[in-house]
Parts: C-alpha cells; structure tokens; sequence
C-alpha cells in the first residue's frame, strides 16, 4: 500500500526549510512506495488548515503526518482526526503559550511575506486542539533540551504515553535531524 506523508513547515517558514529537504531527500532514497507532500502553508492560520484539509481531500492510501513547530501542532491535529501516526519536531503545543508574542505584523523569513496576527487568529488556532492525546502511539516526538523557543519538558508532557525521543541540547531548528532519519524509517514501517 502507498503510505503519504504530509509535512507542515513552522511558523513563518517554507516548505524550503533544510528538515523539509532533507526529510524528502532521506524518503526518495529508502523508500519507494512512499510520497511525501511538504505544502507551504498560508501564514494566515485559517487559511493554512482549510489548505491542509483541501490537500487532504484528495489523499489516497496510508496517511501519515510529520511536522516541525507550528507544523507540529498541526501535524497532532491532523493525526488525531483522521488517527494517523504522524512524527513531530520540536512541536508546539496547545495551548500555543506566549504566542501572543506575534500580534500584529510578521515576516515569512522565507518569503518575505508580510503578514498580520490579530488575537482572534490565535484564539482561533487554539480552538482546533484538544487538552489530551487520544492516541499517544501514533505519536513519535523529537525534541532537543536546548530548544530556546519550547519547553521540552511541557512537550513531554503533553505527549505522555507517546514514543518520545530526546537529544540533549541543541535548539529549535532541531540540528540532530539527520540523525534520527532511521528511527523515523522504523516507526512509520517504511
């Protein structure tokens, strides 16, 4: 069976990010009944996941998610509806702690594009996630303890029951990706 794999990006990235191209590089290498499918999301999150949802609508096979950051909250949205094992990075969590830290305008770093956060945005993000993980072994969770933007220990948590994958230290952009690659080959069943 064909297994698709849908990876969101973070917040105020592109599907040009280097754990995006190297997650499609790894896959083109070790596996060839699998697509992946790294969409750039709208900066506007309603807009981002109606876009997900659309790209959804058409998927055919094995469904499965990966996401870094904002990607990951969304990727843990997506697993949940549709119970899809989904590999997470660094992932944000509900309920999205200080992010109002980004009201009002925003530069895709990427892009370019500039964008604007109003609370209704965010309130509506936080909206879409539950309290509580209703199937923790879809879940695998790479997290590195030096991330200066989320608290590892909250992400552990949160995801409790999950498979859960710990580097010490390195930082948000989660720098032992590379690293992991066969682990995530492993739990998907590549």
């Amino acid at each position: 069976m064909t297994k698709t794999i849908f990876y969101f990006h973070g917040f105020k990235s592109s599907s040009d990010s280097n754990k995006a191209k190297i997650f499609k590089r790894f896959l083109k290498d070790s596996s060839k009944n699998t697509k992946i499918f790294i969409p750039d999301l709208k900066n506007r999150f309603e807009e981002a996941i109606e876009q997900i949802q659309n790209l959804l609508d058409g998927a055919d096979g094995e469904i499965i998610f990966a996401g870094s950051s904002l990607g990951g909250y969304y990727a843990t949205i997506f697993a949940e509806k549709y119970n899809a094992k989904a590999i997470l990075i660094n992932p944000a969590i509900h309920p999205l702690k200080d992010f109002e830290e980004y009201l009002g305008e925003n530069v895709n770093y990427s892009t370019d594009d500039k964008f604007f956060i109003n609370q209704s945005d965010i309130d509506f993000l936080r909206s879409l996630h539950s309290n509580k993980i209703s199937s923790p072994c879809n879940f695998l969770v790479l997290l590195e303890s030096g991330d200066e933007i989320l608290n590892y220990l909250e992400t552990i948590s949160f995801y409790e029951g999950s498979y859960i994958d710990i580097a010490f230290g390195g930082d948000h952009s989660y720098s032992s990706f590379e690293k992991k690659l066969n682990h995530i080959h492993s739990f998907l069943n590549l």
